[in-house]
């Protein structure tokens, strides 16, 4: 299943992220995710929201750059070696890892690996013939950690 997550070319100067959240806090666009990297004087935010469309339409309203990527989020073991099987096995079709990011759903249990690929088709295929689980669009949209811990 492909999901989608907005990327946005930045520069790296303070207020940019502060730009962008205030966008979607006004069009009441629940972040679900984000990744912030930086290489000099710009940089990249990874962004899952729960309306990716309508998150893309009110950046570009805004004059933001800002690209709808199709992604897969990929269901993993939470342990040593659970990201490991899934990029050995993605490496070895030669499906190159281009952008990824993850987070865990439940501790020592499951983890989501969202990765942006060289070949999506080619990589659907792939996790499919190797009985990796994806997550939909919606489903990563509202996806709800585990949490056993008292805050």
């Amino acid at each position: 299943m492909i999901a989608y997550q907005l990327t946005v070319p930045v520069e790296n100067t303070p207020g940019k992220l502060a730009q962008v959240s205030g966008i979607l806090t006004r069009e009441k666009i629940n972040i679900r995710a984000i990744t912030i990297s930086s290489f000099g004087e710009k940089g990249f935010l990874n962004i899952l929201v729960d309306d990716p469309k309508l998150a893309q339409k009110a950046l570009a309203r805004e004059g933001i750059p800002v690209e709808l990527k199709a992604i897969i989020a990929i269901l993993i073991e939470d342990k040593p070696g659970g990201m490991d099987k899934l990029v050995q096995v993605l490496a070895g079709e030669g499906v190159n890892v281009e952008n990824a990011y993850g987070f865990v759903l439940e501790s020592s249990k499951t983890a989501v690996f969202v990765v942006d690929v060289s070949d999506i088709e080619k990589a659907q295929k792939v996790l499919k013939e190797h009985k990796f689980k994806t997550l939909s669009a919606e489903a990563l949209a509202t996806i709800e950690p585990f949490h056993y811990m008292k805050y």
